[in-house]
């Protein structure tokens, strides 16, 4: 692997214009395609296979069709609104409604509402469709573009409501977070970079990566969204890692190509020593994050894997850019990139200034100095370090014993949007949630005289239960029936969830319906309930699959067992102290309207896994980034202490600079995202935050005083049977130790 490094740093040197010219052609051609990633995403996909939830729903689009409700305006008029224009309300809805495929306005439910209006101030109309739930989400979109839902047209404002309309109004508002998110990241992450750097080149080489990469995997998540359904939230998921990610990696590599120049290595040899050991320290801690995020496959829910393969294509994106493009582009630029220029010239006026005693070389020898000194008084009482950080973290996990999980869409959006607006208009209209519990009974046959009397004793029977606010009438179509009840709360509230429960363990099995017919209980809450549910019940696997395999890969790299079980473990400590605080601030509302938002007294079902698989993967970069080098240092000269502060001292700066970047890009979309992607910005930024400082400054260098030579154990015949993918250069102040 090191040669195959060593060669590709050699052809990306000598081809670096072609290299160069083909990416600006990629980025070319990417570009229209990015401004369109957002076209063909839906809030849909949590359909859970073989649930109760989704068998209604594929009963409803298929038996009753456009019995089904699914999309609905509210109509609100000013108290000073005259007949005529109440009755243009009407008239411009269907207008409207006309223009679209698949879904209509039926004149009797027109001609009633412009009844109604004429003799109240809020009216509920009801569209029919034959659409899936996530398929009238499009034409909802199309709506709202063309209704203007909360503006008020002639002394009548019309509100777009139902489960549809409000993934159609997070598609727009988690574009306009996005836009707001990258405007204000880019910058934070360019200042920086030339604080770490001193040097404009170098600053903007990080900063180029970074925007080809969430350049190019928007265009390609435009593609894979135009053959699967891909979640609304992967284009914010795909730019909120992307970012971070792409700047991360060139900042290794870069880190160390100056640090090989400094030392005095030639150019070409300082690129082929950068790329053979960050570069493919890089392409290894691309690896554990991909392998992190493939472990939401291990959930059978298309919205988890679309968002999981959003996140997985950026990482991709983001080690191809920073071995193949970064090489050419300092092969480019030279020696710009090493300290100089404006901000050189900067930084040595203030050294001067406050700094006249000492040069840059005797600052960065006592930068150093710092750091051997800072491991030595860690190592120095190991037990201490180690108990003590392991308490912090335990002590800062420990909120993750109450957490609890819920999928609240419409509490997302802000009190005077016209989506949370109108939603809450037509609770008050139907007396309880805008969406129905769905009850489908199949018959064996056409149901008989007695199958419909049990149908309609069902139906008292569900108009008697708890939290039941109305039933509608029973629809037949042909030997299947459906009832639907609406409930007395909100359909995303836990009252709601309970109702589902109650209908599903009690309800449903007494009746007499039950021993004629199969009998389902679905509906947007159904199916919020089943996703969380499936989620729950699956993260056993996600957590097994994903310290399995990044266990042996760090053990391939590292050639140690102890090392990746104590990498696993620490982990683990990291992100539990980080759900820890997301239920503090999340579920408690310790921080209410600090941070833009209210407590939705739950964590988002998806987020739980999605920050596990992200911030277990991202820790790991900084895992083989630190332990790539102390081993490195190792093989030198077989010292483990000397190698564990030599190996800290020579990347804590970069570790932590990268961290830094990190944590400030997620924190950006803290401040501009919906609650649900500002629960995954600050818990992945709390992560690596503790990750990097507490962990790996404390608890590594205290750990491997402890284990000792163990650290590197490793038994024979496993050493053998595993494939050599060293990649370890002395540095270049040392000669290569002799193989014994």
């Amino acid at each position: 692997m090191k040669d195959a490094m060593n060669r590709l740093a050699q052809f990306l040197g000598r081809r670096r214009r072609w290299v160069v010219a083909a990416w600006v052609l990629i980025v070319v051609l990417a570009l229209p395609f990015a401004s369109k990633q957002t076209e063909h995403l839906t809030g849909g996909g949590f359909d859970v296979p073989g649930s109760q939830s989704m068998k209604v729903s594929e009963a409803v689009q298929e038996d009753f069709g456009s019995q089904a409700d699914g999309i609905a305006v509210v109509l609100k008029a000013a108290p000073g609104a005259t007949g005529a224009e109440r009755d243009a309300a009407v008239a411009r809805v269907g207008k409207e409604v006309a223009t679209l495929d698949d879904v209509v306005l039926p004149p009797a439910t027109a001609a009633q509402a412009r009844r109604q209006l004429q003799g109240t101030d809020v009216v509920l109309v009801p569209l029919r469709s034959d659409l899936s739930s996530d398929e009238l989400i499009d034409p909802a979109k199309t709506l709202r573009e063309d209704l203007g839902p909360g503006d008020a047209a002639g002394g009548v404002t019309p509100y777009l409501v139902g489960q549809p309309t409000i993934w159609a109004g997070m598609q727009e508002i988690s574009k306009e977070d996005l836009a707001k998110a990258e405007s204000s990241g880019f910058p934070i992450v360019a200042l920086i970079l030339l604080v770490v750097f001193g040097s404009l080149a170098a600053a903007a080489l990080p900063l180029a990566l970074g925007f080809v990469s969430v350049l190019v995997t928007g265009a390609l998540i435009y593609f894979i969204s135009l053959q699967t359904n891909m979640s609304v939230f992967v284009t914010n998921m795909a730019s909120m890692i992307g970012i971070g990610v792409a700047v991360d990696y060139s900042l290794f590599i870069l880190a160390r190509y100056r640090e090989e120049r400094e030392a005095g290595l030639a150019k070409g040899d300082a690129r082929a020593r950068a790329l053979s050991t960050s570069g493919l320290a890089v392409t290894f801690s691309g690896l554990a994050v991909i392998i992190s995020l493939a472990g939401l496959w291990m959930v059978d829910n298309q919205a988890l894997r679309s968002m999981a393969l959003g996140a997985v294509t950026v990482v991709a994106v983001s080690i191809l850019t920073a071995t193949t493009l970064l090489p050419a582009l300092i092969a480019m630029l030279g020696d710009r990139v090493l300290p100089g220029g404006i901000v050189g010239r900067v930084a040595a006026f203030f050294r001067r200034r406050f700094y006249r005693r000492r040069t840059a070389e005797q600052q960065a020898a006592e930068h150093n100095r710092f750091w051997r000194a800072w491991t030595a008084r860690v190592m120095a009482r190991p037990w201490t370090a180690v108990i003590g950080v392991s308490a912090v973290l335990l002590f800062l996990a420990s909120p993750l014993l109450s957490m609890e999980t819920g999928t609240q869409a419409l509490s997302q959006f802000p009190k005077d949007s016209d989506v949370r607006v109108g939603n809450e208009l037509a609770s008050d209209q139907l007396g309880g949630g805008t969406d129905p519990v769905q009850v489908v009974a199949a018959f064996d046959g056409a149901p008989g005289v007695s199958d419909k009397s049990a149908v309609a004793g069902f139906r008292r029977e569900l108009a008697a239960t708890p939290g039941v606010a109305a039933v509608g009438v029973p629809t037949f179509a042909g030997d299947v029936v459906m009832v639907q009840a609406t409930p007395t709360a909100g359909s995303e509230s836990d009252a709601a969830m309970a109702l589902v429960d109650r209908l599903r363990d009690s309800v449903v099995p007494a009746s007499a319906l039950a021993q004629r017919a199969e009998v389902d209980v679905g509906g947007e809450t159904a199916r919020s309930h089943d996703v969380r549910d499936q989620i729950g019940g699956s993260m056993w696997k996600i957590v097994l699959f994903v310290l399995a395999l990044s266990f042996v890969v760090l053990m391939v790299m590292l050639r140690s067992l102890l090392l990746p079980l104590k990498a696993v473990l620490m982990n683990l400590l990291s992100i539990g102290a980080a759900f820890g605080i997301l239920v503090a601030i999340f579920q408690w509302g310790w921080l209410d309207g600090f941070l833009g938002f209210e407590s939705q007294g739950a964590i988002d079902t998806i987020n739980v896994p999605l920050i596990f698989a992200v911030v277990f993967g991202l820790s790991m970069d900084y895992e083989v980034f630190l332990m790539s080098r102390i081993r490195e240092r190792y093989l030198a000269h077989g010292d483990n202490e000397r190698a564990v502060a030599e190996g800290l001292s020579s990347s804590a700066r970069t570790i932590s600079s990268a961290a830094l970047i990190m944590s400030s890009v997620f924190f950006v979309f803290v401040l501009t995202g919906v609650p649900s992607i500002k629960e995954m910005g600050l818990g992945t930024a709390i992560a690596i935050a503790l990750d990097a400082t507490l962990v790996r400054l404390i608890l590594v260098p205290a750990a491997m005083k402890l284990m000792g030579r163990w650290n590197w154990w490793m038994p024979s015949w496993l050493d053998r049977a595993l494939p050599d993918l060293s990649f370890e250069h002395p540095s270049s102040e040392e000669p290569e130790p002799a193989k014994a």
